[in-house]
Parts: C-alpha cells; structure tokens; sequence
C-alpha cells in the first residue's frame, strides 16, 4: 500500500488514532480546539456545489421530499445553501442512513456519493460519520436501558463495561474512515473547497434531562451529550489533518435541543411534532445548519 502524503498512510491513522483516543477522553479536549484556517480563502462564491452526507444532511420527512429512497428533502442545508450560493450546478447526494462506506457504496438508487465529485466541483460539503458509530442503536440501547435504572446511567454503565467506553473507541475507529473519505474528494476536487459539517445539539448542554418525552435516564443525559461533542471534536481535527475546514453547528444549535418546547427546538424527540425525523432536525435545524456552513463560507469562521 502506498503512503499518502497527507495522513502519513496506515502508521499515521494508528497513531493519530491513538493521539485522538487519548484527546477524546479529555473533558478538557471535548470542549477546546482552534478552528483550522481556511483552505481556500474566505469567499462564499461556489458555482459548483456537491453535497455529500447523512440523514442529518438529507433532511428526513421535511416537506418537500424528493428523493424518497433516500428521504431527501429540498428544504435540507445543502439546499438553502445552494440557493443562497446561486450555484450553476448542484448536486445534492446525501441519504439517510448512509455510512462513510456509501461514499463508494450505493443505497438503492443513490449511487456512490463519491460519483458526484468531479474536478470541476467548486465546494463539497461532507457531514458523515454518525451512522459509523452506530447512532441509531445507541439511542434504542439507551433507551431500553433507561427502563431497568431511570435516574442512574445505566447507558454509559453498559458502553464502559469493559473499562474502556465503547462509545469513544468506536469514535477513534471512525478517523481513518472520514479521513479516507475527504482524501477521495481531494483526489476527485482538487481545487475544491472542502467543508465537514459536524453535528447539531441533540441534549441539553447543561447536561439535564427530560424524560419521558426523551427516554434516557437522568445521568445518561450528560454522557450521551459527551458522546455528541466527542464525535465533533473527532470531526474537527480529521477535517484539519486532512486540509478541510470544520463547521460547528453544535453551538449555534444550543438551547434547542430535543428536549426544548416544540415552539423552541431545532431537533425532533423520538416522538415528534414537526415533521422530521425522530432525534433527528427539522426544517428550523436545517435552516440554522444552513446559517452556519454560509458562516463558514463567507466569513471563514467554523464557530466553537
């Protein structure tokens, strides 16, 4: 196997997979690291502009959709953001459920996402990674467990039951994936401006709870909400490693998570009441994803 120039080949994953484990279970770390410098300058002109992603991206259930294999709606961020752009081309590929795997993978009629970056491509948005570690069944573990131990943390007690959280490991596993992914659209875009978007607020940050309507246990609240900033800090050094920008949308989504009134939340509970899907944004978390990848974009600014 060749080395790649930019991460140093497979000896460089391990050992900054082993630099990351180690940053990950820092509470200090969570919280803390300078957004990189822009790669390619600060305009927010792109007139070609490929999205690459998630559910988070694709926007599930939001009217209007139009790509029901993959529950796109054209009310996501990529979306408002190409709008705003007034992008000659736009190529939105983004798919729920999808992994870093369908990147070169195709999920029913969506073909490989990697298919739709070509080296014309001005700007590509990746927001990925969530679904590696296994987000969905995190959320139905703890769930589940909630109801033997409703105000301890059987959760976290379950990931760590080994000695070592599960949760965390399987964020560090995920490096050499989004980082083999953003090599890809390099290779593909080289001239491309490159932005991963991290991940909304989902709990409270103030590390409360609201069960029933959110049906984790009291001490859970705290160390699911750990587990979300630990992914984004894992997306923001992978982005600066692999000479991408980051796009905080945890901060500009605080104080309207899951748990907020329906007047006041950006993302849907288990049981929503806008349409979304569950634990996932709806159209006003699309719009204040959208807020801040143009942030980025136009004033070079990746946030928290």
């Amino acid at each position: 196997m060749q080395r790649d120039v930019r991460t140093g080949g497979p000896a460089g994953h391990r050992r900054r997979g082993v630099t990351l484990l180690a940053a990950l279970g820092s509470c200090a770390l969570v919280a803390a690291s300078a957004a990189p410098a822009a790669a390619h300058g600060g305009g927010g002109s792109a007139a070609r502009y490929v999205a690459l992603g998630d559910s988070y991206t694709s926007g599930p259930l939001i009217p209007r959709q139009v790509d029901a294999n993959c529950a796109r709606s054209d009310h996501n961020y990529p979306s408002i953001v190409a709008g705003r752009l007034r992008t000659a081309t736009f190529k939105d590929v983004s798919c729920g459920g999808a992994t870093t795997e369908h990147m070169w993978k195709a999920q029913g009629t969506n073909g490989p996402q990697l298919d739709a970056v070509g080296r014309n491509s001005d700007l590509v948005t990746v927001q990925i990674g969530g679904n590696d570690i296994g987000f969905g069944t995190i959320i139905g573990t703890c769930a589940q467990l909630a109801a033997q131990d409703p105000t301890g943390n059987p959760c976290q007690r379950h990931y760590g039951s080994s000695g070592v959280d599960q949760l965390t490991v399987a964020i560090a596993k995920t490096v050499p994936k989004v980082a083999r992914v953003l090599q890809a659209v390099h290779d593909r875009a080289p001239h491309a401006r490159i932005l991963v978007v991290g991940y909304p607020d989902l709990l409270p940050d103030d590390g409360s709870g609201c069960a029933p309507s959110v049906p984790f246990a009291t001490q859970d609240f705290p160390y699911l909400r750990d587990t979300g900033k630990r992914l984004n800090l894992m997306l923001r050094l992978v982005a600066r490693w692999n000479h991408a920008e980051y796009v905080d949308t945890y901060g500009p989504t605080i104080g309207h998570d899951m748990c907020k009134p329906p007047s006041e939340r950006w993302i849907e509970p288990l049981q929503p009441s806008s349409p979304a899907a569950p634990a996932h944004p709806n159209a006003k978390g699309e719009e204040a994803m959208a807020g801040a990848v143009w942030q980025r974009l136009t004033h070079g600014r990746g946030g928290r």
